[in-house]
This record gives C-alpha cells, structure tokens and sequence, in this order.
C-alpha cells in the first residue's frame, strides 16, 4: 500500500469510527428522550432507577460507561471489532451524559432543558463534521469554501427561524414541564 492509500486508509477509518459514535449517539439520545416521555405520561411503569429515596439519572450510566471506555482505550488499546465497539459505547455513554447536560449545568431536577437539547445537536454536529470531513492532509480550499457556505446558511436559517423556535420551545417546554411535575407513581 502507497503512503497515499495509507493516508487514505486511515482518514475512512477515523471516518468510520466517527460514523459508529454518531448513530449510537442519536440512537441512544432518541431512545432515552423516548423513554423517558412514555414513563411520564404513564404508558410504561416507573423504570427510574432508586437508591435510598434518590433517583439516580441516567447521565451517571454516561458517566461511568465514558470512563469505562476511556480506560479501556487508554490501556487496553483494542483494535479492529473492539475498537468498532468502543466507538458505539463512547456514543451511548456521550448521549446518556449530555441529555441531562442542562441537569448538571443548573445542577437542577429539570428534565427538559433547552441547554440538554442545543448540547446534543453541538455534539451531534461536532461528530458529523468529524465523519463526514477528509482528512487535513486531504483538505483543500474548496473545502473550507464549501464549509464556509454551509455555515453562514446555517446560521443565517436558524437567525430567521429564531422566534418561531423561541414560540415553539416556549409551549412544548411549558407542556413537558407540567408531565414532569406530575412525577409517575
């Protein structure tokens, strides 16, 4: 292999892992979201998980599945189908955490928090940036012009879409609020 395909190689590699952390960190955030809503409106039993009267969130399962793969990187060094599968456990562990992010920010019992939600779409773009970039030795100027582009789009469609997020955030929050003061049984 030519040290061009070997660079290559290893930027679909960095490429796929990023792919990897992506989908289970949309999955796992959906899922928990998911979840979390039909236990409020009751359609499933209380799930929460209680220690002495404390309910422990689900950010602390981030916490320590984060830990666990970082030290498993760290030291272990796997390679090949474990590397594949701490890639998916860095996804879970990085969407439990920050879907509570807004929680441990205010140090608050509020589930639904705008913070958790921007939190997760940084990160989730972070990581498609990351899957979906080349490599620096492969960046060229057309690249960062198309960036570029992308970005100012991007913001200049969330500044117009601004109030109508504002309004929308204001009325789904005041309704998750109230299933949340209405704690299951």
């Amino acid at each position: 292999m030519g040290a061009k395909q070997t660079a290559n190689a290893g930027g679909d590699a960095v490429s796929q892992l990023a792919r990897r952390v992506l989908v289970a960190f949309v999955a796992t955030f959906l899922a928990a979201r998911l979840l979390v809503l039909l236990i409020m409106l009751r359609v499933l039993p209380d799930l929460f998980i209680h220690v002495g009267g404390t309910h422990v969130h689900h950010l602390n399962f981030g916490i320590l599945l984060l830990s666990g793969v970082g030290a498993w990187l760290l030291f272990a060094r796997p390679g090949g189908r474990r590397l594949r599968i701490a890639a998916d456990c860095y996804g879970v562990g990085l969407a439990l955490t920050f879907d509570e992010f807004g929680m441990w920010l205010h140090l608050s019992e509020r589930y639904w928090q705008r913070a958790s939600f921007d939190a997760v779409v940084l990160i989730g773009g972070a990581l498609l940036l990351l899957a979906a970039a080349p490599r620096w030795s492969q960046l060229r100027a057309r690249h960062v012009v198309v960036a570029g582009i992308l970005l100012i789009g991007g913001a200049a469609f969330a500044l117009l879409q601004q109030e109508r997020v504002r309004q929308f955030d204001a009325r789904v929050r005041a309704r998750l609020q109230r299933l949340e003061e209405q704690k299951p049984p």
